[in-house]
C-alpha cells in the first residue's frame, strides 16, 4: 500500500502527536547510548517503547525511531558489567548507523522483558498507516536532529573564531602568554547565547531543528552546553578584568 507524497511530507509535522496517541502503554528508561562511533553518557539518552514505536533520544548524537518491522533483533550487550551494559538493536534502516546500543545500569534481560511486555516485538504490521508514513519520513532524514546547513554554518563560525586566536599563537605571531583572546571569548559567548535562544525561543528552535523533531530530544544537552559555556564565558571575563 503506497502513501501519497504530499500526505507523507505533511504527516511528519504531526509525528509528536501521532507518537503520543500510541503511548497508552509504554516503557521508558534514562541511560546512555552509542550510535556508530558517537557515545552519549548517562543521563543524556532516553529510551521509549510502545507497541508501535521504539525511540532512542541521544541529544545531538542522534534521535532514532524504529517500527517493529525495522528490527532484526534486540539482544543483551555487555562490555563492562553494570557500567557498560545495555541492549543492542540490530535494524534494517540504511540511514541509521548500524551500531546502536542503549546503555543502562539495569539488567539488560529486564529491559528486554519490558520491551516484550508492551508488545513492540509482537506488533508486526504490513500496512502503512499515517503514523508509519511519518516515521519513515523521519528515518529518511537520518538520526542527527539539527538541520545540516545550520550545523555546518555554526561549526564554521566557531572554528574561525577559535582559529583567529590559536593560529597566530601557534605561529609565534603574538606576544600573548595564552591563545585566549577576543576570538575564544566571542565563540564561547556565542555558544551560550545560542543555547539560551534554543531554550527560550520557539522560532529559533524551528529554525535549527529538522521538520518534525522535538526540542525535548536535545533539551538536556542544550542545558548542559549552556551551563558549561556560561561558566567558561564568566571565567574568561573575570580573568580579563583581573589582568
Amino acid at each position: 500500500m503506497h502513501t501519497q507524497p504530499s500526505k507523507t511530507l505533511a504527516s511528519i509535522k504531526y509525528l509528536p502527536q501521532i507518537l503520543a496517541q500510541t503511548m497508552n502503554e509504554k516503557f521508558t528508561l534514562t541511560g546512555g547510548a552509542r550510535i556508530g562511533m558517537a557515545n552519549a553518557t548517562f543521563p543524556f539518552a532516553n529510551l521509549l517503547v510502545t507497541k508501535d514505536v521504539l525511540k532512542i533520544n541521544a541529544s545531538l548524537i542522534g534521535n532514532l525511531v524504529f517500527q517493529p518491522q525495522d528490527i532484526i533483533s534486540i539482544e543483551p550487550y555487555t562490555r563492562i558489567p553494570v557500567i557498560g551494559q545495555g541492549i543492542k538493536i540490530n535494524h534494517r534502516i540504511e540511514k541509521y548507523k548500524s551500531k546502536v546500543i542503549f546503555w543502562t545500569t539495569k539488567d539488560p534481560h529486564f529491559v528486554l522483558s519490558e520491551i516484550k511486555r508492551v508488545g513492540f516485538l509482537d506488533n508486526i504490521n504490513s500496512k502503512i498507516s499515517l503514523a508509519d508514513a511519518a516515521i519513515i519520513q523521519r528515518q529518511e532524514q537520518g538520526a542527527f536532529p539539527i538541520k545540516m546547513p545550520v550545523a555546518i554554518i555554526a561549526v564554521a563560525i566557531w572554528s574561525i573564531l577559535f582559529l583567529s586566536d590559536f593560529l597566530p599563537f601557534l605561529l609565534g605571531n603574538t606576544t600573548a602568554r595564552t591563545p585566549i583572546g577576543i576570538g575564544v571569548k566571542t565563540a564561547t559567548g556565542l555558544l551560550f547565547a545560542t543555547s539560551v535562544l534554543a531554550l527560550l525561543s520557539g522560532g529559533f528552535r524551528k529554525l535549527i531543528l529538522k521538520e518534525g523533531r522535538e526540542f525535548n530530544d536535545i533539551k538536556k544537552f542544550v542545558i548542559f552546553i549552556m551551563l558549561i559555556s556560561g561558566i567558561m564565558f564568566l571565567s574568561l571575563a573575570i580573568i580579563s578584568f583581573v589582568r
